[in-house]
């Protein structure tokens, strides 16, 4: 059920389409309707006033629809709030991108009050999918959902509905003509009457409008023209579609007519056949206007349940990955074991490590690179995380018989340095900077990782081998890689966005002379 003291922010800056929504709105029944001529004011709003439900028109000055639903998605306090994109993008990538960035719900223009209502009905249902905030708690505790929409029982989508007929309004003063065109169409499309002008405006304007006008031009109140200039001159029916059918002649009516924004101008006696395929062919346009609508109601719903589905992946394996990781660990710490086993343990380390990386790059790089991602910083014993990658490492690539050192011993009486950041990400970062270095590394070869005790730290990462120039000045960019089998350019790109999510940075210093390469990562200290 509604609660009509919902409160609304409606952002636009078209200021009779901000008017024309916010009235919406409250013809809905909700009174507390606040307004934005854009998103900077929209965010000043938000920050000062309870607000409940937001509706942005997507392309607007200062900051758009887009750049303010990204804004509220990544604040503390705001990231709850249903976000319904008012748009008239049929650019799938550009949609693609809003639901990405956590946007609600989509409403394509021109748009009913109707559709608008169960839109808003959607929204004011709507949950974010809850970002796990670490590994003891279950899942089901850490998501709060909203009621699942009618499914289809064979593949769990949102059931659709039956095609509703489009919506035909004849407007003729005369009986004849309406009776003439109500059998000319009523088998195909839900027909309207209307014998004036007034009655024509009222039903455009209603809460109901058609989906197209046929319009008469002589008319004793308010001729045809004056009807299509003001439903013309109003945001809510500027999109509606008019053929003029009419006994008025000439070249000059005719051109009136089209300037006053008419799709077609038939003129009496009308040929049935030819009136029925214009308004056949003009109604597709009504057809794939809502079929956008649809898919983009699809699309919404996809990724709702895609996210929910990889948020319970990712939390159930990485609770358990994370406990695996932790008793290997704890084990190889106790030194009672022999040479084989600690060899097979750090095998075993080192394929968990992977796989929880795995998870971290599919879920954790999403978020950051959609603008989604809440760091949640923590101390970390950053000299402890590179020794136990070392020591992995070593196992992992035996064959080639590397040395990997780690020098981040620290003076008697000091305590270690500790970076400030994700631990799940830094091992990630380390882990795949490390592992790419020994990759690169040749055999026999040393791979050399020194921790600065600075502020903020650094740790440089040096190898044999200079990265080639042609890759250089691309070295952290997705999908770069050269002469290595299977490697997807994903390790150093993913290294780069992981650190600066969580305050840092990545270097790449290269040396022809000395045929090394050296990556320096820079992360805050706590």
């Amino acid at each position: 059920m509604l609660n009509y003291n919902t409160s609304f922010l409606v952002v636009d800056d078209f200021e009779a389409m901000r008017k024309v929504t916010a009235n919406q709105v409250r013809s809905l029944g909700f009174e507390n309707v606040h307004v934005a001529s854009n998103g900077a004011e929209a965010l000043r709003i938000l920050h000062s006033r309870k607000i409940d439900i937001i509706l942005s028109d997507w392309n607007m000055p200062i900051l758009s629809g887009l750049e303010l639903l990204k804004a509220v998605r990544v604040d503390d306090k705001l990231q709850h709030l249903p976000f319904i994109m008012i748009t008239a993008e049929a650019e799938r990538h550009r949609i693609e991108e809003a639901i990405a960035s956590g946007v609600s719900n989509l409403l394509v223009k021109p748009y009913t009050a109707e559709r608008l209502h169960t839109r808003v009905e959607k929204a004011l249902r709507w949950r974010p999918v809850q970002k796990a905030p670490g590994f003891d708690k279950p899942a089901s505790d850490e998501r709060e959902q909203a009621p699942p929409p009618p499914a289809d029982p064979v593949i769990g989508l949102p059931a659709p509905r039956p095609p509703v007929r489009p919506t035909v309004l004849v407007v003729d003063d005369t009986p004849d003509n309406l009776q003439l065109l109500t059998h000319l169409f009523k088998d195909d499309y839900r027909v309207r009457l209307a014998d004036s002008g007034t009655r024509a405006l009222e039903i455009c304007c209603s809460d109901t409008p058609p989906d197209l006008v046929l319009l008469d031009v002589m008319m004793p109140d308010i001729d045809g023209f004056e009807v299509a200039k003001r439903l013309s001159e109003h945001p809510a029916t500027a999109g509606l579609p008019i053929i003029f059918v009419t006994a008025m002649d000439g070249d000059a009516a005719h051109l009136n007519g089209l300037e006053l924004g008419a799709v077609d101008y038939v003129t009496k006696p009308i040929q049935p056949e030819l009136l029925k395929a214009r308004v056949r062919n003009f109604l597709r346009y009504v057809s794939l206007h809502r079929q956008l609508q649809a898919d983009y109601d699809q699309m919404v719903e996809l990724a709702r349940l895609k996210e929910q589905g990889e948020q319970i992946t990712h939390h159930d394996m990485k609770g358990p990955l994370a406990g695996v990781i932790g008793l290997l660990q704890a084990v190889l710490d106790d030194g009672s074991l022999g040479r084989r086993a600690v060899e097979q343990l750090r095998l075993a380390e080192g394929a968990a490590f992977q796989l929880l990386n795995m998870v971290n790059l599919s879920a954790e790089l999403y978020k950051i690179e959609t603008g989604s991602f809440e760091l949640k910083p923590q101390a970390i014993d950053i000299g402890d995380v590179l020794r136990h990658m070392a020591e992995m490492l070593r196992h992992t690539f035996a064959a080639k018989e590397l040395a990997i050192a780690v020098d981040a011993d620290v003076p008697v009486g000091e305590e270690p340095p500790r970076a400030l950041g994700d631990p799940t990400l830094c091992y990630a970062v380390f882990y795949n900077l490390i592992k790419n270095a020994c990759e690169a590394a040749p055999a026999h070869s040393r791979v050399n990782i020194v921790l600065y005790g600075t502020t903020p730290l650094r740790v440089g990462i040096e190898n044999k081998g200079a990265v080639p120039a042609a890759i250089r000045a691309r070295f952290f960019e997705k999908f770069v890689t050269v002469g290595k089998a299977g490697g997807t350019g994903l390790g150093t790109y993913s290294a780069r966005l992981l650190s600066e999510a969580q305050g840092g940075r990545i270097e790449l210093l290269v040396s022809d002379d000395r045929d090394t390469t050296v990556v320096t990562v820079t992360v805050p200290r706590a």
